[in-house]
């Protein structure tokens, strides 16, 4: 029996080292993701973390989930630090203050939902059951579009490799952490029956366990299946130009010349290549200053027969207004405008009281408008490209809605701007599962790494060299069909998570009202 001086560990885990248990937990969630992948982490994380909140407050369980979300981002998105202090011109204490105030944002929009899920959930086993994967998977679908969404340290990224790989095509990504949370979910209920002694509860136990089993045997499954498909005639080469410029030199007027020299040294041995890609803003000059390079572009490559894409910085004159976009030349056509922004990188929220504040609010680029909806992508002879920049080949539905009937999926990003961190290997690995989730080849070009190919299932079929300036080339297919994912987005996989919340709720009350019957 526990005394004043012999807590029980549940006593313990309820104070303080409760809340470095769960800041700890939420750390292990990055060790899953690139450049670890050690995706049984996940899984770990998340079952320690559903230990930690039994028994707890609704309050002291929101405060357990807000420690859980430090330990996540802090460890995650950390690298926000080198934009802020390296290219945003802030001193050291002050980045510091600033990305522990951004992280903390973070990790408080994860943990409210926790709340909710303590109160009306946690007490009724079906209600825990259902209701915390139905909650995390939720959470994570609201910061995907929660004052624009910072759609970062999804759980299902850490399974590209795994066997829940095969259900990426049918639900996308957040259908993959719906697996790995309720995978967790029952093996921390599994442990309380065993805790408690309770052999009533075993049988269900070895049902939700032989149930998270099958979803995972299924995944496996899975992965055999072709959602899409291509043939020999559908072969194209492509070309990534990687010119490596530094952010700071990149719009200095005295150094253009010798980008412009450099991109072309890099593309002219590669004419016979089908299509060469240019990185984000590649080409240092607004569209309107831009005239000539564009022209001397056009003819080599219609001499070559081959299609050119491009970022640029379009300057619409008369609206006064400036988009980050991709041109196609030569065999390729058209021109799009990026409709998902970074903030602060791109625009300044809250612009009129935080510009001039501090360098940080007036990055050169943070005047950047966005584009218009349903846009048309790159058109190359009878196939069409599906155009993505930098940040919105995150946005898992963004990525499947605007894909329309391109065959070929192309995103160019300049992830300079947070040096050798591990925040550019994250984003390459998103982009990978948009490959994946959609059936489509994924050509990736950036200034400085990672650039690579995709094939349809998610595999890397090429990469370049981080930091360094020269020019890979590889093969990709275009592919005709549609993954279940493609045609739906994450709607069911949200409706499904809506209805098990509630269920949960539904499961609670009926046992606080049984328990409170008159015997």
């Amino acid at each position: 029996m526990a005394t004043a001086t012999n807590p029980t560990t549940r006593e313990i885990l309820h104070r303080w080292p409760g809340d470095l248990l769960a800041l700890i937990s939420g750390a292990l969630i990055t060790l899953s993701l690139a450049p670890y992948n050690l995706w049984f982490f996940s899984l770990l994380a998340i079952t320690v973390f559903c230990w930690t909140l039994r028994g707890l407050s609704n309050r002291s369980a929101w405060c357990r989930s807000f420690f859980f979300g430090l330990g996540m981002y802090g460890s995650g998105v950390s690298w926000v630090y080198v934009s802020i202090h390296d290219f945003g011109y802030t001193g050291i204490p002050l980045a510091i203050v600033m990305t522990f105030l951004f992280v903390s944002f973070l990790a408080l929009v994860f943990s409210l939902p926790f709340y909710f899920f303590q109160r009306f959930m946690s007490r009724s086993r079906f209600g825990f059951l259902l209701g915390f994967p139905a909650i995390w998977v939720l959470g994570e679908w609201l910061r995907s579009w929660f004052l624009t969404g910072f759609p970062w340290l999804y759980l299902g990224y850490g399974h590209i490799d795994s066997w829940l790989a095969g259900w990426a095509p049918v639900t996308g990504v957040f259908g993959l952490s719906f697996i790995v949370v309720i995978t967790s979910a029952a093996v921390a209920s599994v442990q309380q029956d065993f805790e408690n002694l309770n052999k009533r509860r075993y049988l269900f136990s070895a049902i939700s366990l032989c149930t998270v089993a099958s979803l995972w045997l299924a995944g496996l499954q899975l992965q055999n299946h072709e959602w899409t498909h291509h043939t020999e005639a559908d072969k194209r080469t492509v070309t990534l130009v990687q010119p490596n410029i530094p952010l700071e030199i990149k719009w200095n007027s005295m150094y253009r010349p010798a980008i412009l020299r450099q991109l072309r040294e890099l593309t002219d041995p590669h004419w016979q290549s089908d299509i060469i890609v240019w990185p984000e803003a590649a080409i240092p000059l607004m569209y309107h200053e831009a005239t000539d390079v564009i022209e001397e572009l056009e003819q080599d490559s219609k001499e070559n027969n081959t299609a050119i894409i491009s970022g640029i910085l379009y300057d619409d004159t008369q609206l006064m207004a400036y988009y980050n976009g991709i041109v196609g030349m030569g065999a390729a056509d058209n021109i799009y405008f990026k409709q998902r922004l970074v903030p602060f990188g791109e625009y300044v929220p809250l612009e009129k009281y935080l510009r001039g504040l501090i360098a940080f609010f007036d990055l050169p680029n943070s005047i950047i408008h966005a584009g218009p909806n349903n846009q048309q992508g790159i058109t190359v002879g009878d196939y069409s490209i599906a155009p993505y920049i930098c940040y919105e080949i995150v946005y898992p539905d963004l990525v499947a809605s605007n894909l329309g009937d391109a065959q070929l999926m192309v995103t160019i990003s300049n992830d300079a701007w947070f040096g050798k961190s591990i925040g550019p290997l994250q984003h390459f690995e998103m982009a990978r599962m948009r490959a994946l989730e959609n059936g489509r080849y994924l050509i990736r070009g950036t200034n400085t790494g990672l650039s690579g190919i995709f094939s349809h299932k998610g595999e890397i079929m090429l990469q370049g060299t981080p930091f360094v300036a020269e020019s890979i080339t590889g093969n990709i297919y275009l592919t005709r069909g549609v993954t279940p994912f493609t045609l739906t987005g994450s709607k069911p996989t949200i409706a499904l998570c809506i209805l098990m919340l509630l269920l949960a709720i539904f499961f609670q009350r009926r046992q606080l009202r049984v328990a409170h019957l008159p015997l």
